[in-house]
Protein backbone atom coordinates (compact mmCIF):
# COMPACT_ATOMS: atom_id res chain seq x y z
CA UNK A 1 0.00 0.00 0.00
CA UNK A 2 2.56 2.26 0.91
CA UNK A 3 4.02 2.55 -2.90
CA UNK A 4 1.01 4.68 -3.93
CA UNK A 5 1.21 8.37 -3.53
CA UNK A 6 0.47 9.98 -0.53
CA UNK A 7 -0.10 6.45 1.56
CA UNK A 8 2.52 6.69 3.96
CA UNK A 9 3.02 3.82 6.92
CA UNK A 10 0.53 5.39 9.73
CA UNK A 11 -1.97 5.54 6.73
CA UNK A 12 -1.95 2.25 5.09
CA UNK A 13 -1.81 0.56 9.21
CA UNK A 14 -5.47 2.68 9.39
CA UNK A 15 -6.60 1.07 6.24
CA UNK A 16 -5.69 -2.60 6.62
CA UNK A 17 -7.44 -2.36 10.02
CA UNK A 18 -10.35 -0.91 8.44
CA UNK A 19 -10.45 -3.66 6.11
CA UNK A 20 -10.09 -6.52 8.89
CA UNK A 21 -12.83 -5.28 10.82
CA UNK A 22 -15.65 -7.56 9.34
CA UNK A 23 -18.65 -5.47 10.21
CA UNK A 24 -17.17 -2.77 7.43
CA UNK A 25 -16.60 -5.84 4.58
CA UNK A 26 -20.47 -5.98 5.25
CA UNK A 27 -21.55 -2.92 4.79
CA UNK A 28 -19.30 -2.66 1.72
CA UNK A 29 -21.00 -5.73 0.49
CA UNK A 30 -25.02 -4.59 1.38
CA UNK A 31 -23.97 -1.37 -0.41
CA UNK A 32 -22.56 -2.87 -3.69
CA UNK A 33 -26.16 -5.21 -3.53
CA UNK A 34 -28.13 -2.35 -3.27
CA UNK A 35 -26.21 -0.96 -6.50
CA UNK A 36 -23.81 1.26 -5.67
CA UNK A 37 -20.66 0.81 -7.58
CA UNK A 38 -17.26 2.96 -7.89
CA UNK A 39 -15.87 3.33 -11.12
CA UNK A 40 -11.93 0.71 -11.40
CA UNK A 41 -8.95 2.93 -12.55
CA UNK A 42 -6.31 1.20 -14.22
CA UNK A 43 -2.96 2.21 -13.23
CA UNK A 44 -0.90 3.85 -16.19
CA UNK A 45 2.57 3.18 -16.51
CA UNK A 46 5.11 6.28 -15.43
CA UNK A 47 5.57 6.34 -19.16
CA UNK A 48 2.14 6.64 -19.83
CA UNK A 49 1.79 9.52 -17.11
CA UNK A 50 2.20 12.93 -19.28
CA UNK A 51 1.66 14.83 -16.00
CA UNK A 52 3.83 12.99 -13.80
CA UNK A 53 5.16 15.33 -11.16
CA UNK A 54 3.29 18.64 -12.15
CA UNK A 55 1.09 19.87 -9.54
CA UNK A 56 -2.07 21.22 -10.57
CA UNK A 57 -5.32 23.47 -8.51
CA UNK A 58 -8.93 23.63 -9.47
CA UNK A 59 -10.83 26.77 -8.30
CA UNK A 60 -14.02 27.62 -9.49
CA UNK A 61 -17.15 26.18 -10.57
CA UNK A 62 -16.91 23.64 -13.51
CA UNK A 63 -20.08 22.54 -15.55
CA UNK A 64 -18.45 19.76 -17.74
CA UNK A 65 -17.20 17.69 -14.50
CA UNK A 66 -17.57 17.27 -10.94
CA UNK A 67 -14.53 18.81 -8.97
CA UNK A 68 -13.58 14.96 -7.69
CA UNK A 69 -13.83 13.99 -11.56
CA UNK A 70 -11.54 16.78 -12.57
CA UNK A 71 -9.26 15.85 -9.64
CA UNK A 72 -9.49 11.89 -10.54
CA UNK A 73 -9.36 12.42 -14.30
CA UNK A 74 -5.91 14.26 -13.87
CA UNK A 75 -4.51 12.40 -11.04
CA UNK A 76 -4.53 9.28 -13.69
CA UNK A 77 -2.70 10.99 -15.58
CA UNK A 78 0.28 11.62 -12.95
CA UNK A 79 -0.06 14.59 -11.85
CA UNK A 80 -0.80 15.74 -7.94
CA UNK A 81 -4.11 18.27 -6.91
CA UNK A 82 -3.73 20.72 -4.58
CA UNK A 83 -5.63 22.71 -3.06
CA UNK A 84 -3.21 25.68 -2.69
CA UNK A 85 -1.21 27.64 -5.13
CA UNK A 86 1.99 28.06 -4.35
CA UNK A 87 4.89 29.14 -6.52
CA UNK A 88 5.72 25.51 -7.41
CA UNK A 89 1.97 24.80 -8.97
CA UNK A 90 2.67 24.45 -12.18
CA UNK A 91 -1.02 24.80 -13.66
CA UNK A 92 -4.09 26.66 -11.95
CA UNK A 93 -7.49 25.46 -13.84
CA UNK A 94 -10.18 28.10 -13.41
CA UNK A 95 -13.69 27.44 -13.52
CA UNK A 96 -16.66 30.48 -13.14
CA UNK A 97 -16.60 32.54 -10.56
CA UNK A 98 -12.87 31.53 -9.64
CA UNK A 99 -11.39 33.67 -6.83
CA UNK A 100 -8.37 34.15 -4.52
CA UNK A 101 -6.65 31.13 -5.97
CA UNK A 102 -7.30 32.73 -9.79
CA UNK A 103 -5.41 36.12 -8.19
CA UNK A 104 -2.86 34.13 -6.52
CA UNK A 105 -1.98 32.42 -9.56
CA UNK A 106 -1.74 35.47 -11.51
CA UNK A 107 0.35 36.97 -9.07
CA UNK A 108 2.64 34.44 -9.10
CA UNK A 109 3.00 33.95 -12.86
CA UNK A 110 1.28 30.55 -12.64
CA UNK A 111 -0.21 28.81 -15.83
CA UNK A 112 -4.00 29.30 -15.60
CA UNK A 113 -6.18 27.32 -18.11
CA UNK A 114 -9.96 27.32 -18.45
CA UNK A 115 -12.25 24.51 -18.20
CA UNK A 116 -11.88 23.66 -22.19
CA UNK A 117 -8.27 23.80 -21.56
CA UNK A 118 -8.51 21.36 -18.85
CA UNK A 119 -10.90 19.20 -21.35
CA UNK A 120 -8.57 19.42 -24.17
CA UNK A 121 -5.41 18.62 -21.71
CA UNK A 122 -7.42 15.08 -20.52
CA UNK A 123 -7.99 14.08 -24.07
CA UNK A 124 -4.77 14.36 -25.43
CA UNK A 125 -4.94 17.39 -27.01
CA UNK A 126 -2.27 19.45 -25.35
Amino acid sequence: MQKITDIGPIAAKHIVAFFQQSHHRDIIQRLQAAGVHWVENESLTVSEQPLAGQSFVLTGTLTRLTRDEAKTSLQALGAKVSGCVSKKTHCVVAGEKAGSKLEKAQTLGVKVIDEAGLMALLNGEW
